[in-house]
């Protein structure tokens, strides 16, 4: 019995030796995992910081270029400049500092470019008649309901409307919130993802409302609209622009808007033939880390400031 007994706590010890033991390895284990989530985080953190770093350093150099433009070009703004062309991807693994593992593949990548914000409407300009009727065309010649030009600008009407309500059927209606961008739309009856993504290239919401056209780089969907005529005007304005390199002044583009148009007088939208905004996209990559980033820069003669930038 003395021997079954000796026998039994022996056995209570091992099992108990090793629970001990199996506690102790869990516990070290989840020290061990805790770790290196810390260290993961850390390291996501500053990848993520390089990757603001490296935002930071393509603003500057856009601005740089903006601001080369316009001592090259004070007086118009043109497609052919050094300022439309795109960088391409590319590599800067050489210029990230990182302790990287034997055999370790690591990507490190820029591209981006930089657009005419000024070649695209402004939907804060849309706050009279003459605006309308050029929105209305706008949107016929993209092939989208002419009725929204109508419904958005309802809506920047009650947008602007001072903070009053809005009246409808006898009840009051909510006064809805000034567009900040483009996505806003959505807000507006009958706009949908599909349209709006449509219209992007060529609607903006700019901070102030009276900006003028650049027809030296508005799209012929623009131009067009500019003469209240369709496509097929635009197309030939375009093309027209493409053998003169550009227009000079208002004057020239006026002229030339009425041969092709036939006669008669083209909207009365404000243009012009050099541009105030332009929009910076850039694209990071840094190993797991990407960051894609719009930044609204605005250029006044020799001063190139930025605007806002939104990042995803």
């Amino acid at each position: 019995m003395k021997r079954r007994s000796l026998y039994r706590q022996r056995g209570v010890a091992v099992v108990t030796a090793l629970l001990l033991t199996t506690l102790a390895v869990t516990i070290v284990a989840s020290l061990f995992w805790q770790q290196q989530v810390q260290v993961r985080s850390m390291e996501n953190q500053r990848l993520h910081l390089q990757t603001r770093w490296i935002l930071r350093g393509a603003l500057d150099w856009a601005r740089l270029v903006l601001r080369q433009d316009w001592r090259d070009n004070p007086n118009w703004t043109t497609l052919d400049a050094v300022w439309n062309t795109p960088l391409m991807e590319t590599r800067l693994d050489q210029y990230i500092e990182r302790d990287r593992m034997e055999g370790e593949t690591f990507d490190a990548t820029i591209s981006g470019r930089i657009t005419d914000a000024s070649s695209r409407y402004n939907l804060a300009n849309l706050s009279d008649a003459n605006q309308l009727t050029f929105y209305r065309t706008l949107l016929r010649n993209l092939q989208i309901d002419e009725s929204l030009a109508q419904r958005t600008f309802d809506f920047m009407q009650r947008a602007a409307a001072g903070g009053q309500p809005a009246q409808q059927g006898g009840a009051q209606r909510a006064r809805p919130l000034p567009l900040t961008a483009v996505d806003d739309l959505l807000a507006v009856e009958g706009y949908t993802l599909q349209v709006v993504d449509k219209l992007r290239p060529f609607v903006i919401v700019l901070p102030e409302s009276a900006t003028k056209i650049n027809v030296n780089t508005a799209p012929a969907e623009i131009l067009g609209a500019l003469m209240g005529k369709g496509m097929g005007e635009g197309a030939a304005l375009a093309a027209k622009r493409k053998q003169l390199s550009y227009w000079r002044d208002e004057a020239n583009f006026k002229a030339d808007a009425q041969q092709v148009a036939g006669g008669g007088q083209p909207l009365q939208i404000p243009v012009a033939v050099n541009s105030e905004f332009f929009l910076a996209q850039s694209r990071i990559k840094l190993d797991r880390a990407a960051l894609n980033a719009e930044a609204l820069i605005r250029r006044k003669a020799n001063e190139v400031t930025l605007v806002w930038i939104r990042q995803n």
